[in-house]
């Protein structure tokens, strides 16, 4: 196992966030939204090689909360299918939400067969300059390195190995549900976190537009957050994103109604895959 890595970690369980769906973006409600197909079609990436580790237990309790910010990983739908990517693969956040095919290759510790396993990116694996990088320091750039909750690492190889080679590839992400948009922030600076993303998964840029504004320009907070330093209260919200990998547009209209509230989750009932 590697139980360095979960103790560096720690300091993440302190970002969760409280997860309540509003009312006007539950699954039956919610504002609906159409994309631009710039680039339909992405397909798998080419197979690499990488190592894995994990943390937490069978529970993947320790898994919730996250350099991401998706919270609570099992109300958000993402399950215990989820890993914590070296800085290398994180990309100081613009990677949060891609998806990964991972298997176990070249190790006595892999599973007979070779079967992979699809995990989500919710969370860093920070460096460990403690530790050599082939010896306790597994995230240190420039490495390329999956620490994977439990029951994902399991579904490769036995969890003794601790640590085994595997082959990785980018691919799309099947997000059934449609996207969620978590506010926070106050009446003058609107901050939300945008889970759930089909497709790419990932976020490069995103705008926010009242119903009384043009589209407004959000900048990059931190993980999968965005921000508007505007006063948007009393307005319904619509939301454009565009993937940092596809470069596809998502446009999200009426997600929120005029009375949001900070601490709702609000949800767009289709979503794209």
């Amino acid at each position: 196992m590697a139980p360095s890595i979960r103790s560096w970690r720690l300091w993440s369980l302190a970002l969760m966030l409280a997860t309540v769906v509003g009312e006007y973006g539950s699954a039956m409600g919610g504002g609906s939204y159409g994309y631009a197909p710039s680039s339909r079609g992405f397909q798998p990436s080419p197979w690499s090689l990488a190592h894995a580790t994990f943390y937490g237990d069978e529970t993947a309790s320790e898994t919730m909360g996250g350099a991401c910010g998706y919270g609570n990983l099992f109300l958000n739908g993402y399950g215990t299918a989820t890993a914590a990517l070296s800085s290398t693969l994180f990309n100081d956040g613009y990677a949060c939400g891609t998806c990964y095919q991972i298997k176990c290759v070249q190790s006595p510790w892999c599973f007979s067969g070779s079967p992979f396993t699809t995990v989500t990116a919710t969370n860093l694996c920070p460096p460990n300059w403690s530790q050599d990088s082939n010896n306790g320091g597994w995230c240190n750039p420039p490495r390329t390195h999956f620490d994977m909750s439990k029951p994902a690492f399991m579904k490769i190889a036995q969890w003794k190995a601790g640590i085994v080679p595997v082959m990785y590839r980018r691919v799309p992400c099947i997000k059934p549900g449609g996207l969620r948009f978590q506010f926070q922030g106050n009446g003058y600076w609107l901050l939300v976190y945008v889970m759930n993303v089909g497709g790419g998964g990932d976020i490069a840029s995103m705008w926010v537009k009242g119903s009384k504004t043009d589209w407004i320009s959000m900048s990059h907070n931190w993980g999968a957050s965005y921000q508007a330093f505007s006063s948007l209260g009393g307005q319904s919200l619509s939301f454009k994103l565009t993937s940092y990998t596809t470069r596809e547009t998502i446009i999200a209209y009426n997600v929120a109604p005029a009375n949001w509230n900070v601490g709702l989750t609000y949800q767009a009932t289709v979503n794209f895959h």
